[in-house]
């Protein structure tokens, strides 16, 4: 195995794992919602009446985060070697799956986890599970 040390960076993903675990405690403390961004996104294309400002205000602030820190340093390239209809259909697929799992990564994988959720422990691993595999697959098998 060979580490690409010019892109090992432990110390700024251990940064970026404690905000995100402090900004789902403090979400969950302040408004007693999960932060799972499918859960936040389908109750708004729902329209609970009463319950649409905060949920626009989330995804505001994961539009408006990005932006905000590209004006302080510049942005990472974005670089991806699959096309746009591939891209798309992934998409589609994710959006799925998240129904069918009754949640996404962040909601089973951070928040679910750490209230000890079975489900989402169950959730977690699959979604795992399916990107350890698929990577095995495109990488070793079909390579």
């Amino acid at each position: 195995m060979k580490i690409d040390w010019a892109h090992f960076t432990p110390w700024t993903s251990l940064a970026g794992g404690v905000l995100i675990g402090l900004a789902a405690a403090l979400f969950v403390l302040f408004n007693g919602r999960i932060a799972g961004i499918s859960g936040i996104l389908g109750g708004l294309l729902s329209w609970p009446k009463g319950d649409t400002t905060w949920r626009l205000a989330f995804l505001a602030g994961l539009v408006a985060a990005p932006l905000a820190y590209g004006l302080a340093l510049p942005l990472p390239e974005v670089q991806s070697d699959a096309g746009t209809a591939v891209l798309v259909v992934a998409g589609l697929l994710v959006g799925v799956g998240t129904r069918y799992g009754a949640g996404c990564t962040s909601g089973h994988g951070v928040c679910g986890l750490s209230r000890l959720s079975p489900r989402s422990l169950v959730a977690t691993l699959a979604f795992m599970g399916a990107g350890f595999g698929t990577v095995f697959v495109l990488r070793h098998l079909l390579a």
